[in-house]
């Protein structure tokens, strides 16, 4: 299910990156007090009451057309545009000022539910003076304090009431969901379209889980397919393509409501650092991975030149060392027939259940092949495995002391497992327990 996401925004040094930081537990944003240091959204996730949902950190809208503060408002707006929820964030020391006014009246215009939080009201009598925050016309303000974590579950609590209740679509069981995720112009659009004009394909428009989004369902070889929507991307078309950062919150949303994840490369403009990043979205949620070089109509093609790019992809995304490469050109159809193959061995390997005593005749095997190590005069001792989850494949090894597991013997393990039963496009999980 596609997690809610909440956007904070308010004018330059209300405490927004505070209250970011205190509700994800970490220290991610830059915190100093000056106006303005927050100048790009930040994304995290953060959890309460078993609900998870993204937060977004904005730099603060303010009043003025300086060039820095012009883009910070725009960066606010795109997380307005993105958000399920927005928390206004005021400062209870000060009141309300002009620049509130503004956030206020932006805020009026995007029709999104906006919860109060009234910061810095560290000392329980100025709470007396939440009244005139009543005037703004958002409903309750809340009283907290970022600095002390003082109200911030009764905030979190009308937080979470106005997130969207999900619809799931129905759809066959065996239905593989997939997304493109990629920097800008790298040519999503087009191989959906491509994949979409294929002959003997069966399409449909159907509503998703998201509400501004519309999924395609393809059926294709006797297999249901379900294409999550990732370019939807029309609103201040301007902003956006100008703000690399816009697609990060969209990769999200769709990677979280996948089970194959479809990387695209520009084979003309070559690999970027931001292609890595986006792709590490996918890598981090356990999801199955292709990586996509397209345009590859562009290149002058042949096996010498595909291996020798083949390499430079390796070279630059080794944790992703399990996903096949596939080239292809969307705008020419060249090579297209091969995704679709690809996609399935990458959803039926991500799906893939391995019998405990087949596992564990592995893991002796390799233990036989490469002794396990010797830690400050104690050697680890593997028992057995088993496995206990899929999508993504995760193992547990019980050992005698999983400090003296060492990542490297991990990967080797890991390394064994492949070797015996492929997974192919899939990211495996092995987790040392000490055997109770």
């Amino acid at each position: 299910m596609r997690k809610s996401v909440v956007a904070i925004v308010g004018r330059p040094n209300v405490g927004k990156s505070t209250i970011f930081n205190r509700l994800v537990g970490e220290r991610i944003s830059i915190v100093e007090d000056t106006p303005g240091v927050t100048r790009d959204r930040i994304y995290a996730e953060a959890e309460w009451l078993t609900t998870t949902f993204n937060l977004i950190d904005t730099g603060g809208i303010d009043v003025g057309d300086e060039p820095l503060l012009v883009q910070m408002r725009q960066q606010a707006e795109v997380a307005i545009d993105e958000a399920d929820v927005i928390i206004f964030l005021l400062n209870g020391r000060e009141g309300i000022t002009a620049a509130d006014e503004e956030v206020a009246k932006l805020l009026y215009k995007s029709n999104k539910p906006v919860v109060i939080g009234v910061n810095k009201m560290d000392n329980p009598e100025m709470r007396q003076e939440i009244y005139e925050f009543y005037s703004l016309g958002f409903g309750e303000p809340f009283p907290i304090s970022g600095s002390h974590g003082l109200g911030l579950g009764d905030l979190l609590d009308e937080v979470v009431g106005y997130f969207p209740k999900e619809e799931e679509a129905e759809m066959p069981d065996d239905t593989i969901y997939f997304s493109l995720i990629g920097r800008p112009n790298v040519g999503k659009s087009s191989l959906v379209n491509s994949m979409l004009h294929e002959d003997r394909v069966i399409v449909s428009e159907m509503e998703g889980t998201t509400r501004d989004a519309v999924d395609t369902h393809l059926r294709k070889d006797d297999q249901d397919f379900v294409i999550i929507d990732t370019a939807g991307m029309r609103k201040r078309g301007k902003v956006y393509e100008t703000t690399e950062k816009y697609s990060v919150l969209r990769a999200l949303k769709a990677i979280e409501r996948s089970d194959v994840v479809l990387v695209l490369l520009d084979a003309e403009t070559g690999i970027r650092e931001q292609d890595k990043k986006i792709a590490g979205y996918a890598h981090d949620a356990g999801r199955a991975v292709i990586i996509v070089v397209n345009k590859w109509d562009t290149i002058d093609s042949g096996d010498k030149t595909m291996k020798e790019f083949e390499k430079k992809v390796r070279a630059h995304f080794q944790f992703l060392d399990y996903a096949p490469i596939v080239f292809l050109s969307a705008k020419t159809q060249k090579r297209l027939h091969t995704l679709i193959p690809a996609i399935r061995t990458a959803s039926e390997n991500h799906a893939k259940r391995i019998q405990t005593n087949v596992l564990n005749d592995v893991i002796m095997d390799a233990l036989a092949m490469n002794p396990t190590p010797t830690v400050k005069g104690r050697r680890l001792k593997v028992l057995y495995a088993t496995q206990v989850a899929v999508k993504p494949p995760s193992f547990v090894v019980f050992v005698n002391d999983p400090d003296l597991m060492h990542f490297t013997y991990k990967r080797f393990l890991e390394n064994r497992i492949r070797d015996a039963f492929g997974f192919i496009g899939t990211p495996i999980k092995i987790f040392a327990r000490r055997r109770q």
